[in-house]
Order: structure tokens, then C-alpha cells, then sequence
């Protein structure tokens, strides 16, 4: 008898994941609010929680897409203190708070070159540069 060990992810994993995002993006977008960063925005696209609970990976699309990686080191460098703003706000809700991990998103930015590729204002046939190799993160 074989017994298969599925990737996916348990109910728990999932509904820490669902509070954890929806606090980070208020989270996230008071604190550019308070540095005064007008113009730019950050979304929560995903979060995913490993079966242990320990570790929390982040994915945050930015825009505009050119200060995604300044940001993104940015908020890994500033874990300790948006850790504890969302453990406060999650304290009836989660025994431990997860370790926090930064990383951007750039699904949109792919599915744009695709888009303007397919529409045809870009070949990628006679520019294979256009659509470069996603990076796995």
C-alpha cells in the first residue's frame, strides 16, 4: 500500500496564510503612508506558511516595478518590526507569529511583456531579449 505525501497546503496553513496577508498589506501600505512614499504601490499577492508554521514567505507586487527590488530588500531588512506589528494584530488569532520572507512578485510585469508580445508591439521571434527567463525566487 502506498501512501502519498501531498504538497498541499493544510486548512491551518491556509488560514494563517489568509491572516497574515490581509494584515501585512495594512501593515505595508501604513508604513509608505508614514515614510511619506507617494506613488507607489505594494500589494500582498500571496503568502504561503510552511507545514511546520514557522516560516512565512511573502510575495509583493510593486508598483512602479523599477523600485521593486529596493523595496523588497527594504522590507527584509525591516522584518523584526512589521513581525511585531502583525504579531500584535494576530495575538488572539495565532499562538506563534511565523518568520516573515520578502520577495517580489513580478507576475505582472511577466504577463504585460507576454501581453504586449501577443498583441504584437514586441516580437519576441526577432527579439528573443523581450521575454527573458523568469528567475525561480
Amino acid at each position: 500500500m502506498f501512501y502519498f505525501c501531498s504538497m498541499e497546503e493544510s486548512n491551518r496553513q491556509k488560514k494563517i496564510a489568509s491572516v497574515l496577508q490581509s494584515d501585512l498589506a495594512n501593515v505595508l501600505q501604513n508604513m509608505l503612508r508614514e515614510a511619506g512614499q507617494m506613488g507607489i504601490i505594494i500589494s500582498v499577492s500571496k503568502v504561503t506558511v510552511t507545514t511546520d508554521l514557522s516560516i512565512a514567505k511573502v510575495y509583493v507586487s510593486i508598483f512602479p516595478a523599477d523600485k521593486a527590488q529596493a523595496i523588497v530588500s527594504e522590507l527584509n531588512k525591516v522584518k523584526p518590526n512589521i513581525k511585531h506589528q502583525i504579531a500584535q494584530l494576530t495575538k488572539n488569532q495565532l499562538r506563534k507569529m511565523p518568520d516573515l520572507s520578502f520577495y517580489n512578485d513580478d507576475s505582472l510585469e511577466y504577463m504585460d511583456k507576454i501581453d504586449k508580445a501577443v498583441k504584437g508591439t514586441d516580437d519576441p521571434l526577432k527579439n528573443p531579449d523581450l521575454l527573458p527567463k523568469r528567475k525561480k525566487s
